[in-house]
């Protein structure tokens, strides 16, 4: 009785009804694992923090700048990326630099036979001032130049000028390193000096240093006067590529001037688009560049000018003092004057002053945006004068990246090509590399608080120790080999023993190049109205990045000395980890 009663209570137990529950319980089951591969999926999404673009290798840099995605910031004192950086060298541009055979096969000028007939009568004219605009003397500068400087490619000879004394002429030139990676030309002018021999004959006695030729250093022309620009010598291009992007010409005279609102009816008739408050100050030079893309980014696709504050808060990880600096420009970092123009900006101080001027008199209107997440696309319609938007003071929501995150970032397109290092700095690197003749090797030997940290990088300072550093090179670099070290190594002494078999330099040797007595100091107190601006650890950074760069062979500290990853253990994305 009790066994069939038990039974008679579920009837689906009747041999009849097996298979449909058998059915069910599959059916169950599945529900039940489809239940917790949600749960599961959506904590990993919840969670899930996406690899920050900005510190992929080299090797992703076409990545880099067609992505957009971004989360997180690491604290990262290395140099920030910019646009020169991902430029692909134009061979058709390089290829064409002048020969001993161009000079010489040139017509210099069509008074050339005069001046040889006049030449050769020099009776008692053997100590006369040297005619620096005399063709022939140009002939000869030429000569020597490329003679010299056989490590350079020379792409274009300015005409020489009268330089400090009777026996010396200035020139410039434009030119490359023959095994130059950067997308970039480079400007030099120096001082030529000149005998003249009892038979009339010219010879070039000395070239001097980096920049030595000042009297040759010409402010770039607009307009008309550009025509006079182009005297000189100038091997003929092949025709170009229409719409070439521009490359930076390192050591050109920098016109970094704030550009001004020519009337009121330009004033007025102009869109704007300005970003007010920012969480991404004070951070790292990263963060700071890739918010400001985003920001400059949505000026181009909305067609706006973009009105943007100089004045930057230099993060404390590069700074001396350990705390964050106020008072920085814009303008000691990143090249200005090409920014201004690539694309339209004003400085947010003049902005105002003219808006304050003819807000109400011209009926000026302001729409105010408080949501990052407000997308470009929903303002693309917006018709009043200006467009702000304003961010809080809550963290992560007021960094200016948030505005291209999500549906935005395949739209707004970060216009890389309009961001290049200060010129200032880039001509600093250069001078460096001058003193070295554009003929040295460099390595770059990390160091530092990741040298200490054995649980990250446990072989690190091992393999960075000088007697690994010696057994790493001797199959990478010649003995007697100008050797450029780039590190974070504060104590050069350290790397003593590499001199037995290098001619070592560090930065610290060329401080000269931003002393109270050089050019960049006077440029750089002169851009900061009067007041001395530091040569500070950003700057020390980018040059040593850029000396580092110009190596004719380049050692990298997390490829070639260690396997230890550059971000610790177990982040390596294409290297073997180190044990």
């Amino acid at each position: 009785m009790f066994g069939r009663s038990l039974i008679s209570r579920n009837g689906s137990f009747r041999p009849e009804h097996l298979g449909q529950n058998a059915l069910a319980m599959i059916g169950n089951l599945c529900f039940t694992f489809f239940v917790i591969g949600v749960l599961i999926f959506t904590i990993i999404a919840a969670t899930y923090e996406p690899e920050d673009q900005l510190f992929r290798p080299s090797t992703k840099i076409t990545t880099f700048l067609t992505s957009n995605s971004n989360a997180t910031f690491k604290s990262d004192n290395s140099v920030v990326k910019t646009g020169e950086d991902f430029m692909a060298s134009n061979q058709t541009a390089f290829a064409t630099f002048i020969n001993i055979t161009d000079v010489d096969n040139a017509v210099v000028g069509a008074e050339t036979e005069l001046t040889f007939a006049e030449t050769h009568d020099c009776s008692g004219k053997v100590d006369d001032p040297i005619n620096c605009r005399d063709p022939e003397v140009f002939h000869l500068l030429m000569r020597a130049a490329i003679e010299k400087f056989k490590d350079m490619h020379f792409y274009r000879f300015g005409k020489p000028v009268s330089g400090n004394n009777d026996s010396s002429c200035h020139m410039a030139w434009r030119f490359r390193p023959k095994e130059g990676k950067a997308a970039a030309f480079y400007k030099d002018y120096r001082s030529f000096s000149i005998v003249r021999s009892e038979n009339c004959t010219l010879s070039v006695v000395g070239i001097g240093d980096y920049h030595s030729g000042g009297n040759a250093r010409k402010r770039k022309r607009k307009g008309k006067d550009k025509e006079k620009d182009k005297e000189g010598f100038e091997k003929v291009l092949v025709k170009m590529e229409e719409n070439t992007i521009a490359l930076p010409e390192v050591g050109e005279t920098v016109n970094d001037a704030l550009p001004v609102v020519e009337s009121e009816g330009s004033f007025s008739h102009g869109k704007y688009l300005i970003y007010s408050g920012s969480g991404d100050r004070c951070k790292s030079m990263h963060q700071y560049l890739w918010s400001f893309m985003c920001m400059l980014g949505e000026a181009q696709y909305l067609n706006r000018t973009l009105i943007m504050d100089l004045n930057i808060c230099l993060s404390k990880i590069y700074t001396s003092s350990g705390s964050d600096e106020e008072g920085k420009d814009f303008r000691f970092y990143f090249d200005f004057e090409h920014l201004k123009d690539s694309a339209s900006v004003l400085d947010q101080t003049q902005f105002w002053s003219d808006w304050s001027k003819w807000q109400q008199k011209d009926g000026l209107s302001l729409h105010l945006v408080e949501d990052f997440r407000v997308t470009p696309m929903k303002l693309a319609g917006v018709k009043d004068t200006l467009i702000m938007r304003k961010f809080g003071s809550v963290e992560p929501d007021n960094y200016w990246y948030r505005v291209c995150e999500g549906e935005t970032e395949s739209v707004i397109q970060r216009p890389w090509h309009m961001i290049w290092k200060s010129r200032r700095l880039l001509d600093v690197a250069s001078a460096i590399a001058s003193r070295m003749n554009w003929d040295f090797d460099a390595v770059h030997v990390e160091r530092g608080e990741k040298a200490r940290n054995k649980e990250l990088w446990p072989n690190l300072d091992k393999d960075t120790s000088p007697e690994a550093l010696l057994a790493t090179l001797q199959d990478k670099i010649e003995d007697g080999r100008n050797l450029y070290v780039a590190t974070n190594e504060p104590d050069t002494s350290f790397f003593d023993p590499l001199k037995d078999k290098y001619s070592t330099h560090f930065i610290d040797e060329y401080k000269d190049l931003w002393d109270g007595n050089s050019d960049w100091y006077a440029e750089m107190t002169k851009l900061n109205n009067g007041s001395p601006v530091e040569f500070d650890g950003y700057m020390r950074i980018s040059v040593d990045t850029e000396v580092f760069l110009r190596g004719k062979k380049q050692i990298e500290t997390f490829n070639d000395l260690t396997n230890d990853c550059k971000d610790g253990i177990n982040t390596c994305s294409s290297q073997l980890v180190g044990t």
